[in-house]
């Protein structure tokens, strides 16, 4: 039965599924892999998870073997013609006047190819650009446009929490966030106040919905008059981070209780 093991190859990148092999893993050992553009250098997140060979997926491929010294020290000197990449196609944008922000650049691991990232509003011709970046950097270029998201991502940075983004944090951080997601956690709908630096709805709803809808299951409707541990009440506020409601007791009275406690007291609703 295979080993199963995910691999990230950048930061916030997808996440793909190897077989391990007879390779020990853990995560975060750095690992060199057979992919379909040939082998390439990752990071362990997860596993290995042993599965029947009827539930492995199609055409997996193998871990390749433990990334060793050399192979480290490669990417490093990759990620240093990178920069040159980078900044070399910022000039020549520069130059040839396209409008179009070069985000970043991709070394192959086998150090063959480099893919430049950009962000553009309208539709660019850049054969012109790529010839030349082909002449200046010796080696074949291909370039890349990208998302707002996508550019958060590859350029990183920090959000309102004073945390990296999640999009550069978390790998296989690609699922959509819908604006209903906002709307289950009661939140403004108001796009500075919901927004990341990307212009886009911010990741970190989607990890915190889960406990939202868990929370709404379990808690009293909003306005709903329930059994307290100080007598009845009715519920005027739903704070889901706490696992509490706050309820009017009545006579300028107002107490928060956690549902646990609701629950040991016996609580019932009235939804008239």
């Amino acid at each position: 039965m295979p080993n199963i093991v995910s691999v990230v190859f950048r930061d916030g990148g997808k996440v793909y599924q190897f077989d391990s092999g007879e390779h020990e893993l853990v995560a975060g050992d750095s690992v060199v892999v057979d992919t379909a553009r040939g082998s390439d250098f990752g990071r362990v997140v997860k596993g290995p998870d042993e599965i029947g060979a009827a539930d492995a997926p199609q055409g997996l491929k193998k871990i390749v073997r433990k990334a060793t010294a050399a192979d480290s020290e490669a990417v490093a000197a990759h990620r240093r013609l990178e920069t040159d990449a980078k900044r070399a196609c910022a000039a020549l944008v520069a130059e040839m006047g396209l409008v179009m922000k070069v985000v970043g650049a991709e070394v192959s691991f086998d150090g063959n190819k480099t893919t430049i990232s950009f962000v553009a509003e309208e539709r660019i011709d850049f054969r012109q650009l790529v010839g030349k970046l082909n002449d200046r950097l010796k080696r074949r270029v291909e370039l890349k446009q990208v998302s707002a998201r996508d550019e958060a991502r590859i350029v990183g940075g920090f959000g309102p929490c004073g945390r990296r983004l999640c999009c550069s944090l978390f790998a296989g951080d690609q699922e959509p966030v819908s604006i209903r997601i906002a709307k289950d956690q009661n939140l403004p709908l108001n796009p500075a106040k919901i927004s990341g630096c990307c212009g886009r709805l911010m990741c970190c709803l989607k990890y915190e919905h889960e406990v939202y809808q868990l929370f709404k299951q379990r808690a009293p409707k909003k306005g709903a008059t329930i059994r307290t541990p100080a007598g009845d009440g009715r519920v005027v506020d739903l704070l889901a981070p706490n696992d509490s409601v706050t309820v009017d007791l009545g006579e300028g009275r107002m107490m928060t209780f956690k549902l646990a406690e609701l629950d040991s007291a016996g609580r019932s609703e009235d939804h008239g």
